[in-house]
């Protein structure tokens, strides 16, 4: 079954969602990230994607209000930003039911054999964020020279067994999703991929699911309703 999976991004305390990842273009869209969690769980969301884009960018941390917003609802939730050393998963998993990886597959690959050994394929997710077919890392502003194809296929070899791909130069956007990246992904990764970037539309939805993904991580185009949400079959 496809599965659209509401994405809650938390700066300076508050829910918002960036432009293109850009912290000059924000729109926040709660003050409290438990009140986006409570939201998404209200209309029966199974999984929610919180992540913590001060710690991403390296300029601070939200920790304690995702881990509220994560014990304040009944859906599973998924952590993401910041999260390069065993410590700092360790810490998320205290209260989150997997953490995402996304710099650390880059910078430290050794990191995710680390976590895959100590956690399990089940609370461990990679995130492969790419502009261009170019893997961006540290918040998405740094470029690094690798194919986002061949990291999901060095992931897959190191036993990974779930994936998020994101479009970055679409994200926030709502321009719609490019099909030539995520194809390129899904044909090298062949586990359980969800990808974003560019939703704004069921459309999209429907694009990723022709491609044999297995969801999607949403945010703006549920906020601003532009998709149907929950999703009926």
């Amino acid at each position: 079954m496809f599965e659209v999976i509401p994405c809650v991004d938390v700066r300076l305390g508050r829910a918002v969602r960036l432009l293109e990842g850009d912290p000059a273009r924000e729109t926040v869209y709660h003050s409290d990230p438990l009140d986006a969690a409570r939201r998404f769980d209200s209309l029966g969301a199974p999984w929610i994607h919180i992540v913590d884009l001060d710690a991403a960018l390296g300029t601070g941390s939200n920790l304690e209000g995702i881990e509220a917003a994560t014990r304040g609802v009944r859906a599973s939730v998924e952590v993401a930003g910041g999260i390069r050393s065993s410590h700092d998963a360790a810490l998320r998993l205290e209260f989150a039911d997997r953490v995402v990886v996304g710099t650390a597959a880059v910078r430290e690959p050794r990191l995710v054999h680390e976590l895959l050994e100590r956690f399990g394929p089940r609370r461990v997710v990679v995130s492969v964020d790419a502009r261009h077919g170019e893997v961006a890392v540290s918040g998405w502003t740094e470029a690094t020279g690798v194919r986002a194809s061949d990291l999901a296929r060095a992931m897959h070899a190191a036993g990974v067994e779930t994936l998020i791909f994101t479009d970055v130069s679409r994200d926030g956007t709502m321009k719609g999703v490019d099909e030539v990246p995520v194809r390129s992904v899904r044909d090298a990764f062949p586990g359980t991929l969800y990808a974003g970037g560019g939703v704004g539309s069921d459309s999209d939805l429907e694009l990723y699911e022709s491609l044999g993904l297995q969801g999607a991580i949403v945010g703006r185009a549920i906020y601003e309703g532009k998709i149907t949400y929950p999703r009926t079959a």
